[in-house]
């Protein structure tokens, strides 16, 4: 798997204050930990940061990280953001090694829907699961998992077991389970019942020619005077 190269700087100073001072320099402050070793707090520009969160795969991307010209082999854990602008504030990368066993949530990618015979005869593809956990090495980390639907047809379902794992790579899960669906689309029985409520029920429709009825006449009548 290739590795994403990252420069950053290391922090000399913890704390509110100094994180603050970081970002007004343009820098998100980050921590790198695991690995047996003790953390070492760093820094990375915030636009380079900001546009690796913009590029799929994030939590399942391998980083080597070059502080002060040691290399750090790392898997991005999390990401705090601004509540309002969503830019980074804070990274947290865990430190791996080609022998590392990993638990991660793989993401799955469905293609071919343009080609797919039960959504052509209107079917609707429901998604139960968005990704899949996995146990796997460090080096041998899947990008993703692709699901053709081009011959799905409606009432088909996909199923975790179904998947095809590479070498070295295996689901947590020990049951099987649900990850899509091909399904009839409950909105259209749901416009069929607005429809027949709407509907005028049988027998109240006037005859054709019949004169409009009468207006009742007021129950209170102004008195004069």
């Amino acid at each position: 798997m290739q590795k994403i190269q990252l420069n950053a700087v290391k922090r000399e100073k913890a704390g509110k204050g100094a994180s603050r001072a970081s970002r007004k320099a343009g820098l998100v402050p980050a921590v790198i930990y695991g690995d047996k070793k003790p953390p070492l707090m760093i820094a990375i520009e915030s636009k380079v940061l900001a546009a690796e969160m913009g590029r799929k795969g994030l939590w399942t991307r391998q980083f080597e990280i070059d502080v002060a010209g040691g290399k750090h082999l790392v898997l991005c854990q999390d990401i705090q953001k601004h509540p309002v602008t969503d830019r980074p504030e804070h990274a947290d990368f865990l430190r791996i090694s080609k022998n590392s066993v990993l638990v991660l949530d793989i993401p799955l990618q469905f293609v071919n829907d343009a080609v797919c015979p039960g959504i052509k005869k209107g079917g609707v593809l429901n998604v139960v699961h968005r990704t899949v956990e996995v146990r796997c090495k460090a080096d041998n980390i899947p990008e993703s998992f692709t699901i053709d639907l081009s011959s799905a047809s409606v009432g088909d379902s996909f199923m975790a077991f179904g998947l095809t794992m590479p070498d070295g790579v295996q689901l947590t899960a020990k049951e099987d389970y649900t990850i899509a669906t091909i399904v009839v689309p409950t909105v259209t029985e749901e416009k069929a019942e607005t429809q027949a409520s709407a509907a005028p029920a049988a027998g109240t429709a006037a005859p054709a020619g019949a004169a409009a009825p009468a207006a009742a006449p007021a129950a209170d009548a102004a008195k004069k005077g």
